[in-house]
């Protein structure tokens, strides 16, 4: 059933969706993010959703045995970029203006759903995660590459800091602080694998440092909204 709660409202981020696009994406590609898309997309099969899609950077990471592949995303500098890599890209590729906590599918429309550096952002996580678990077949797996709380007391008390103040607003509504996995898992999701590590290394850590990537199952029934 399609989420009756309506979301908050979307705010674009133009001057931030263009920052990453020419800056932060290539600098994330030349730490070495790739291997970690790799990782993420590999052995996909089938019918995929991806949320936030951004500018399209995992579309070339995509195994050819996805027979359709969907993405999602709601920022308009960032989607019309997606939709020229999507043009010259082998697979059966559609870029669509939607959000995450409102996807316009049908229920079990899906084989596999991939939320990549996309979660921080979101403004209402559950309800992303609950729309997913919707539209995923029975037994759909959920792909997930996210940054997260930090592991360390110390840190956490400094993303939270941040993300009362300005963080969001400097970082295109990106929050560092977030628990992913327990979100996911509260919506419905059986985590199967979960790597942590952080990215990039750096000596210092960083307020966005503390990444998961893994696996999670659609179980039968979703969470509370």
């Amino acid at each position: 059933m399609a989420q009756s709660v309506k979301p908050p409202p979307f705010r674009p981020h133009p001057f931030f969706a263009r920052c990453y696009a020419r800056l932060a994406g290539p600098a994330l590609e030349k730490a070495g993010v790739a291997e970690h898309r790799e990782r993420l997309l590999a052995g996909l099969t089938g019918e995929v959703i991806e949320i936030g899609a951004g500018n399209g950077l995992n579309f070339p990471h995509y195994p050819p045995e996805v027979t359709r592949l969907v993405a999602v995303e709601p920022e308009p500098n960032l989607r019309a970029l997606a939709r020229d890599r999507a043009a010259t890209s082998p697979l059966p590729l559609e870029v669509h203006e939607a959000r995450a906590e409102r996807l316009p599918f049908p229920d079990a429309s899906f084989d596999a759903a991939v939320a990549c550096l996309t979660l921080c952002s979101i403004a209402d996580p559950p309800a992303a995660l609950a729309e997913l678990h919707r539209v995923l077949r029975p037994g759909g797996q959920l792909r997930f590459f996210e940054h997260v709380q930090a592991r360390t007391s110390g840190m956490r008390r400094l993303q939270r800091v941040l993300d009362a103040t300005v963080w969001p607003r400097l970082m295109g509504g990106c929050h560092t602080g977030r628990d992913t996995l327990a979100t996911l898992t509260a919506a419905g999701f059986t985590p199967t694998t979960v790597d942590r590590f952080d990215f990039p290394e750096t000596r210092l850590p960083t307020p966005a440092g503390s990444h998961i990537l893994g696996t999670a199952v659609r179980g039968d029934h979703a969470g509370a909204p």
